[in-house]
């Protein structure tokens, strides 16, 4: 199973500062849900984001090849590569289950088989760092254990991430097909910040007529 996607992600003015600039999604994202995360978890949410912001990282292969074999690739390899294969797929993983989600839907993916995996991947992350830690100091032994906490809420992180997302695209859509795009995404979705987009341009979106009014 691949979670390669053709789509584009929304665009994203990279001219300022793009870790303030995803610090203020994530924080904002979490009030609106209702979720907490410590600061440790944040911190790496926001990194991500701003690494997949570029580019050069749409190309990663985690958006290109099949995620049961980057899992079992990951799993062969051991010390350091094993553990950045892992973080990687997580990370792959998350974000493009929280940006592509109603694409993987379409395609007939389970979405909860690939945030299995994604937890997966970060979760043994995690159990390499405790193990790595049992020899460690106790200062370092009490060290955040970001990828555990991924894991555990992995489904929560991607809602998160979908939620970012969401207004991502909704900031993004301006000419008239960009927003028949936005609203068919609403239709995918029923995502209300996107039907809230649509209203502030005088979109109303409407499900039975398959229509703009």
């Amino acid at each position: 199973m691949s979670a390669g996607t053709n789509l584009p992600p929304p665009d994203i003015d990279l001219s300022g500062n793009v870790t303030r600039f995803f610090r203020e999604l994530v924080d904002d994202a979490l009030k609106a849900q209702g979720s907490q995360a410590t600061g440790a978890a944040e911190s790496y949410v926001v990194a991500l984001l701003a690494d997949y912001a570029k580019p050069s990282q749409l190309s990663g292969e985690t958006l290109r090849r099949p995620l049961t074999l980057l899992l079992d690739e990951a799993m062969r390899r051991s010390g350091q590569e094993r553990f950045e294969r892992l973080r990687s797929l997580g990370d792959g993983v998350l974000y493009v289950s929280g940006f592509f989600g109603d694409h993987l839907e379409t395609r007939g993916v389970e979405l909860d088989y690939v945030s299995a995996l994604g937890a997966r991947a970060y979760g043994s992350a995690a159990s390499m760092l405790r193990h790595a830690s049992s020899a460690a100091t106790d200062e370092q032994s009490r060290a955040p254990d970001v990828f555990a906490e991924l894991a555990e809420n992995f489904r929560m992180f991607v809602e998160l991430v979908s939620r970012i997302a969401e207004r991502l695209y909704a900031q993004s859509a301006s000419t008239h097909g960009s927003m028949l795009k936005l609203y068919e995404r609403w239709l995918k979705t029923g995502s209300d910040a996107l039907a809230d987009a649509l209203a502030a341009r005088g979109v109303v979106p409407v499900r039975s007529s398959g229509m703009l009014h």
